[in-house]
């Protein structure tokens, strides 16, 4: 029998959520309490004013964030993120998912995130350039190739790595390319990266396909989401033979159930700047997407969007996470009793970290590879990954997520007890 997950209440918060995804993995571990209550919150908060002068010439205030969960394996890693719910929960809780997420890939970082509590779409090129500089100048203090190193999130772009590169390397008086990833090639950007976190979820969702005797022909596809990963996913998987039945973005989806011409959809998307509108489809809203009859279901956008409250209709026979924590705990034991097979965030949209530690590499060395070589290693990387996720789930009878956990954790915790208590 697989063990069960049953949290008493479904958390709404998303820290207190990853808290209790934790605690099912260290209770499972027999972690001592000296380790559990160190990576149970994070080592450091930087809480930030961002003053910024707007077109008209007004000063508007708005609030950022800096959270390293864990430096137990190395510097810091996470991404930096626009968003008007950018709290300092969400932040903590995407740092600790980063952690493990390094660790489940065993890549040699500690896990952190940033942000901003902004609508980036209501400023112009310039106030966002002034809010990015302004920003990584506020949290220069704690960021840096040795210690925290930024990438693009969600609503941030190469665009933006490139205004925080230049601001941390103007401060340092000679330029730092390891300081951020996600960068544009000319200025020391890696090859693969934009697209890096949704290949890692297609070369995963492919060994699932293996794994569970699916044809790819036969497997239809809902993907919620349409910005890097599921606009990539989209791409990728219906190059690959498989039909995608539906797409959806934050004003709402299309669904075709022989199969989207994802080529199309795309130019549709250029021209109007959202899915809304193409009429080779039927219209539907992000809820009804992830209840459509498919064999794999792709949430690529916000987290808390598989709840207890639909997760019983959830008919997909492969979740793939795509987003950072798209499914609640309570959630994830009604898909566990109903046997639906699960890809973890933290393993399904690792793409995006471990080729952000390819690109970091070839900062510090100055030495860069070609798109096959990134490529090749990313695959070679996570495919590992998911090896050793299912070796835990065969041997041990857990469920995916709880496999996943076991092995980030304990490495993780491995670290710290392994360097100790300063002083």
């Amino acid at each position: 029998m697989m063990s069960h997950i049953a949290p008493p209440t479904e958390p709404r918060n998303p820290f207190v959520m990853a808290q209790q995804q934790f605690d099912l993995a260290a209770d499972l571990l027999e972690l001592p309490n000296s380790i559990r209550r160190r990576l149970r919150v994070p080592r450091r908060e930087l809480k930030v004013a961002v003053p910024v002068r707007m077109d008209d010439g007004e000063v508007m205030v708005y609030e950022g964030y800096r959270v390293q969960h864990s430096l137990a394996r190395g510097p810091a890693k996470g991404g930096i993120r626009y968003h008007p719910d950018v709290d300092i929960d969400t932040v903590r809780a995407l740092a600790m998912w980063m952690s493990w997420k390094c660790a489940l890939v065993n890549i040699p970082f500690g896990g952190s995130k940033g942000g901003v509590a902004v609508d980036p779409r209501g400023l112009s090129l310039g106030e966002l350039e002034r809010l990015t500089r302004r920003y990584a100048a506020e949290i220069s203090i704690i960021i840096g190739p040795e210690s925290d190193i930024p990438a693009p999130d969600m609503n941030t772009n190469a665009q933006t790595m490139a205004w925080m590169m230049d601001t941390l390397s103007i401060h340092r008086g000679h330029t730092v390319r390891a300081a951020v990833t996600g960068k544009p090639l000319h200025i020391g950007g890696s090859e693969g990266r934009v697209e890096a976190t949704a290949r890692g979820l297609i070369y995963v969702l492919h060994e699932s396909l293996k794994l569970l005797e699916l044809s790819p022909p036969a497997t239809r596809v809902a993907i919620q989401g349409f910005g890097n990963v599921g606009g990539n996913a989209a791409r990728m998987l219906h190059n690959d033979g498989l039909p995608i039945v539906a797409v959806s973005d934050m004003y709402g989806g299309l669904y075709h159930p022989r199969g989207l011409d994802i080529a199309a959809v795309q130019v549709h998307v250029q021209r109007t700047g959202s899915v809304i509108g193409y009429r080779e489809a039927e219209p539907i809203s992000n809820a009804e997407l992830l209840e459509l009859p498919c064999e794999v279901l792709i949430p690529a956008a916000l987290g808390n969007q598989i709840t207890s409250e639909n997760a019983h209709r959830i008919h997909a026979r492969i979740l793939a996470e795509g987003a950072n924590g798209p499914t609640t705990p309570e959630a994830d034991a009604i898909l566990q009793e109903q046997g639906t097979f699960v890809i973890p965030d933290v393993l399904g949209n690792a793409g995006g970290v471990i080729v952000s530690y390819f690109e970091w590499v070839q900062g510090l060395q100055e030495y860069f590879w070609s798109e096959q070589e990134v490529n090749t290693n990313l695959e070679r990387i996570i495919v590992k990954a998911f090896h050793d996720v299912m070796r835990v789930v065969a041997e041990q009878q857990h469920y995916a997520r709880t496999a996943a956990y076991l092995l980030a954790v304990r490495r993780v915790a491995d670290a710290a007890e392994t360097r100790g208590v300063y002083p």
